[in-house]
């Protein structure tokens, strides 16, 4: 069935998505990802415009009621997107003021001027227990 569209050629009804590229769900790190480090990951993506990365906020506490999970454990999820390269901090959150932390997805340009270009820091993760004889990492590659 072929897809309605507006004066302007644009898709009625679809809404906006939350994009996962192909390479990063088939990648090593995402495959390993705990179900809530997967579920934050879609959450602060979801709250990106086009405009926002590097100041993505998601509170420990937002996120365990959002989600259905207990604070440690978002953050847990946290440490486990930030060490895999999915996500990097870019300000500190403040208990006092109660303002959370910022956060960047490391697949999308960080928007401030000099910021560079996406890092895709979770293309360069690879599994602790996947080390050769000699010393180096290496990834399985999908059949």
């Amino acid at each position: 069935m072929a897809s309605k569209h507006n004066r302007t050629g644009r898709t009625k009804g679809k809404g906006q998505f939350v994009p996962i590229p192909y390479p990063m769900a088939k990648s090593l790190a995402w495959r390993s990802l705990s179900g809530p480090a997967a579920k934050i990951f879609i959450e602060l993506r979801a709250r990106y415009n086009g405009r926002n990365n590097g100041d993505l906020s998601l509170s420990y506490g937002e996120a365990a009621t959002l989600l259905h999970l207990g604070k440690t454990t978002v953050k847990r999820a946290y440490d486990e997107l930030t060490e895999k390269g999915f996500i990097v901090k870019t300000s500190k959150g403040h208990w006092y003021g109660r303002k959370a932390a910022t956060w960047a997805t490391t697949d999308n340009v960080v928007d401030v001027p000099g910021a560079g270009i996406a890092t895709n820091a979770w293309k360069s993760w690879f599994s602790p227990s996947k080390k050769t004889k000699a010393g180096t990492q290496t990834e399985r590659k999908a059949p």
